[in-house]
């Protein structure tokens, strides 16, 4: 037997104000993302943004449904709407923001596994990594390098 350990480095930022200027540029269009989050049911609101290599950035909600498979997560919306509106251009970063109107959420909230398989699939696609910005309500920001690093055993078209 042998046995591995796989880790992830995690740039960790007490609160958005140290971010970069670019980062929390990004980070506030996320957050204001939060504002088109239908979510009735749970009151758990995500927003997320990207930034794209042509300096464009959009933004997506969560898309709640009364069926819950039916859901939409904001990474799902927004990569959507990157692949749609802006095929040929590369993700930079993606910043993902979370509120729960029922408690404070002061510490990052990571995707779900759906987004994040989605989001790798872009990474893979367009053969550069994309730098994943975390954060709650309040509290510190967490900084990956790479989506990679949110799914390290990833599946991928190659095992197809």
């Amino acid at each position: 037997m042998k046995k591995v350990t796989i880790g992830t480095d995690v740039r960790i930022y007490e609160s958005r104000e140290e971010l970069p200027s670019d980062d929390l540029i990004l980070m506030e269009k996320a957050t204001e993302a939060l504002g088109k989050s239908h979510s009735p049911y749970s009151r758990f609101r995500v927003g997320a943004s990207v930034l794209l290599d042509n300096g464009e950035i959009l933004s997506g909600a969560n898309q709640e449904n009364a069926s819950y498979p039916l859901c939409l997560c904001a990474e799902m919306v927004v990569f959507s709407a990157v692949s749609s509106q802006f095929p040929n251009t590369t993700i930079k970063k993606v910043a993902i923001t979370v509120k729960n109107e029922k408690l404070h959420i002061n510490m990052p909230v990571s995707p779900c596994g759906a987004c994040r398989q989605t989001m790798f699939e872009f990474e893979n696609r367009q053969g550069s990594p994309i730098e994943v910005l975390l954060m709650g309500e309040t509290g510190a920001v967490y900084i990956l390098d790479s989506v990679k690093s949110l799914l390290p055993l990833s599946f991928d078209g190659s095992l197809l």
